[in-house]
């Protein structure tokens, strides 16, 4: 087994290459930069000023004349080579690229382009929105969908079995974003009931409650956006772990136990339990994963959490490659080593799988 987990850790190298050089690549060719969003920032300034002052902006000489961004004119071109320099676009791409490897081999990812701010301070000041969402929409969404799923397949085809399969089938159709605005409507003093808060994982006055007091109105900021989020991972677990259950109540050994006189719940948690949560449990890391980034753009834009999915989107608008770079980076290595942990996870629920043995 080291030599498999040796194996998936030197892959992660290429694979982290490839990602960031096809990225990288791509951004090239993209119009609209960090210089250009400046440049039409400046442009729109003066613009507004000329028409305050009776149209004088249009007597503006073309200072930046043979610039190579577009919308340059009328500024000092020496200013437009500081702003390269600033940003390190003085150099050929080739160079910045292996920069950025050199520096994102030490989680050395640079300052903001426009925030003046590190961008590993960035990202960990919007941690605790996306941890607070993936970690207890992940813990809630097997909490809830195993012992449902498990009382759905011991009632295949039952009434119980046919409602709920209605509900969770019809939650999981509806986007999570359209709930969002619904819930809000209804429980967020939109239009009916002022229950939940609309905005933020505290309140203003989270400081000064006791620590009882805050746990609870950590806890109430949480009820809306995690279950807009979560309605379509109830029926995807759900369903899954129903079928697993099925697929192994169906099978012989669970026949010989129920011959031999065990009791029905010795069989469902004694024999079937540990086979049939396979998937479900050794895909926890990866659930986590997909609960912390996927998904939750829209529903912090909606309850205005301030999290890593607006972070990225707010940085991908505004050319704020550091910081995008940086995401992508995360997200990946994060996402490879998830990969092999749910590999490692199997392993250790079944240890009859052997994926060393499996590559020989």
């Amino acid at each position: 087994m080291a030599a498999y987990i040796i194996k998936r850790l030197l892959l992660m190298i290429p694979t982290l290459l490839g990602v960031m050089l096809l990225t990288f690549a791509i951004v090239q060719f993209v119009p609209g930069g960090p210089i250009e969003q400046i440049i039409a920032k400046l442009e729109n300034a003066n613009a507004d000023a000329g028409s305050r002052l009776g149209g004088g902006g249009d007597e503006t000489q073309d200072g930046g004349q043979g610039s190579t961004y577009r919308g340059a004119q009328g500024l000092d071109p020496e200013f437009i080579k500081k702003l390269e320099v600033q940003f390190g676009f003085d150099k050929p791409p080739s160079e910045r690229f292996l920069k950025m490897l050199r520096d994102y081999a030490t989680f050395d990812f640079g300052e903001s382009y426009f925030t003046n701010k590190r961008v590993v301070d960035l990202i960990i000041e919007k941690l605790p929105v996306s941890i607070s969402l993936g970690l207890w929409l992940t813990l809630i969404t097997y909490a809830v969908s195993i012992p449902l799923g498990i009382r759905k397949a011991v009632r295949d085809g039952s009434t119980f079995d046919i409602w709920t399969s209605g509900v969770i089938i019809v939650g999981y159709a509806i986007p999570n974003f359209i709930l969002a605005i619904i819930l809000i409507v209804l429980f967020a003093g939109g239009s009916y009931w002022d229950i939940f808060p609309l905005r933020g994982l505290t309140s203003d006055n989270f400081s000064s409650l006791s620590w009882p007091a805050k746990i609870l109105d950590y806890a109430w900021h949480l009820v809306l956006p995690l279950f807009a989020i979560g309605v379509s991972g109830f029926a995807t677990m759900t369903l899954l772990t129903k079928n697993s259950f099925l697929d192994e109540i169906r099978k012989q050994y669970v026949t010989t136990a129920r011959a031999k006189g065990l009791t029905e719940n010795r069989v469902l948690y004694g024999h079937v339990f540990r086979n049939a949560m396979l998937l479900v449990i050794a895909g926890f890391p990866g659930a986590f994963l997909s609960a912390f980034f996927a998904g939750s753009l829209l529903i912090e834009q909606v309850f205005s959490l301030d999290g890593l999915g607006l972070l990225t989107f707010r940085s991908v608008v505004n050319r704020d490659y550091p910081v995008v770079f940086a995401s992508l980076y995360i997200m990946t290595l994060m996402g490879l080593v998830v990969a092999l942990i749910s590999d490692l996870t199997y392993t250790w629920i079944d240890p009859r799988i052997d994926f060393e043995s499996r590559e020989t």
